[in-house]
């Protein structure tokens, strides 16, 4: 109990001296409207940008779309999320549930079009010459396509192509250049192509007449990038598979949002480690275990804190309350179950619930975080402490156990519930279940980068533990896919709501 308050204490203190009272802190939430002006005014660390070429002649024009941009039909949503909704039936092979992935048709996004200056159209091809030093390929904007529609002079032609090899470059640096039947269990929705559509990207950078400004607006914020677009531009362009990794770490963070957030949470499945990250800053750091390879492979999401439970029940699956026996087990042996902390019920239908109770034992620890989502994926404690003493930690189905689960509960409890740091901890050693609603909620990111800066701040290489690189890095060696309306893998949800 008074470590607990201590640790509270002190994190009231440290929050105080990075200017962010405790009961104050706030994750950033997604924009609902849109301003005008739709970048913001500072940007990311860049490369310099290249020289700005002489205008050639005719006056500043207004910037019109020429050709209204299509908007594809909206998808079918689930009124909760806002996201695709599932139209295939859900079955339950061996007791765990899938969720078939939307049957919906995906469409290619159209490039709006819209009247292109000579002046913008050749800072356009200067921006796509230097493009290399963001991991991206020069190639795939059709320089030499660009540069001979400038030879012949401004008019619909022109109009055409530059607007839509801009369109190509907005989308890839916004969104990420790889395809979505490369991101292997990608399910983390992006939300910066809703926040910066390409139309008013265009839009404001032909009123401005500064692409390569507003070029260098899109790239993602975190720090993390601009350490990594450091190490690709120092690279030797003789070490061709060093820089093959670093570009397509680079492009995974574009396909999170451009900026996460003022406090979030953060895990790298490759290196088992979750960071709580306050203004850039890395406040604490937590060891993970995480998904074993193949099925109970962890997912990479964006989510949100909605909830801490402290001392936690769980629901048995049925695929071990059926598949494995316990069902039976609990039922035919009141004694034992008892002593093991399992309450069975016999439901109407014949199947039977198994929970556990709050206690030591009990699979999810004294503490789990919930962060809705169809997979069922939470971060929580274990009693299975030993596995954060292993190098490789991926001994999981799925969800990630997470050491000094305590304290990071509380340290939730403290910032998104404004709670007290003395109640927390006595909440927290009550044994008694306790759900702490956040009243601020907080971004979880699940994440996975081959090649990033660990927790204490090195830029290294991390072991492929999913063998997830491949298909990214074949991407980058094929030809530019065009962008479609899916926004995330296309893979089955299989439901992982198992710590053991």
């Amino acid at each position: 109990m008074i470590r607990y308050w201590r640790f509270g204490a002190s994190l009231v203190s440290m929050l105080a001296g990075l200017g962010l009272a405790a009961p104050a802190v706030q994750a950033k939430q997604p924009k609902t409207e849109m301003p005008e002006n739709i970048l913001p005014q500072t940007t990311a660390p860049t490369a310099p940008a290249a020289p700005a070429p002489t205008s050639t002649g005719g006056a500043p024009t207004k910037v019109p779309a020429k050709v209204p941009a299509r908007v594809p039909a909206p998808l079918p949503t689930t009124p909760a999320t806002g996201l695709p909704a599932p139209t295939g039936p859900v079955v339950t092979p061996n007791g765990v549930p899938v969720v078939s992935a939307p049957m919906v048709q995906e469409v290619v996004v159209p490039e709006p079009v819209m009247a292109w200056t000579l002046a913008d159209a050749k800072a356009l091809l200067q921006t796509i010459e230097y493009i290399g030093k963001e991991g991206l390929m020069p190639g795939d904007y059709q320089p030499s396509a660009l540069k001979a529609a400038i030879a012949r002079g401004e008019g619909d032609d022109l109009d055409a192509l530059a607007s839509r090899v801009f369109g190509w470059l907005i989308e890839d640096l916004r969104d990420g250049r790889t395809p979505m039947t490369s991101r292997v269990q990608w399910f983390a929705v992006d939300p910066d192509q809703d926040t910066m559509p390409t139309a008013q990207v265009m839009a404001q950078a032909l009123s401005a007449h500064d692409v390569a400004g507003i070029v260098a607006k899109l790239a993602p914020t975190n720090p993390d990038y601009a350490a990594l677009k450091a190490e690709l531009n120092a690279t030797p362009m003789g070490a061709k598979e060093r820089r093959s990794l670093i570009q397509a770490n680079m492009d995974r963070w574009r396909w999170l949002a451009r900026d996460l957030g003022d406090v979030y949470l953060m895990t790298n499945v490759p290196e088992f480690q979750l960071r709580l990250v306050v203004r850039n800053k890395i406040v604490r750091s937590y060891k993970t275990v995480v998904g074993k390879p193949g099925r109970t492979a962890t997912p990479q999401l964006a989510e949100t804190v909605s909830a801490v439970v402290f001392n936690p029940t769980w629901t048995v699956p049925q695929s071990i309350v059926k598949g494995e026996g316990l069902g039976a087990k609990v039922l035919g042996n009141p004694r034992w179950a008892a002593s093991a902390g399992y309450k069975g019920t016999k439901n109407a239908d014949g199947t039977i619930t198994v929970v556990q109770q709050p206690g030591p034992n009990n699979a999810l620890g004294l503490m789990k975080i919930d962060m809705p989502n169809p997979h069922a994926i939470y971060l929580h404690d274990t009693p299975s402490k030993q596995y954060f003493n292993e190098d490789v930690r991926a001994f999981s189905h799925g969800c990630i156990r997470t050491e000094r689960a305590v304290e990071l509960g509380m340290t939730m409890a403290i910032l998104g519930a404004k709670m007290p740091a003395a109640q927390a901890a006595e909440i927290s050693r009550s044994g008694e279940y306790t759900k702490v609603a956040m009243t601020r909620t907080f971004p979880v990111y699940l994440t996975y980068f081959t090649f990033a800066r660990s927790i204490d701040g090195t830029l290294q290489p991390f072991a492929d533990l999913y063998g997830r690189d491949a298909p990214v890095l074949a991407s980058f060696k094929a030809a530019r896919e065009l962008k479609t309306t899916q926004r995330t893998s296309d893979e089955a949800i299989i439901q992982l709501d198992n710590p053991l």
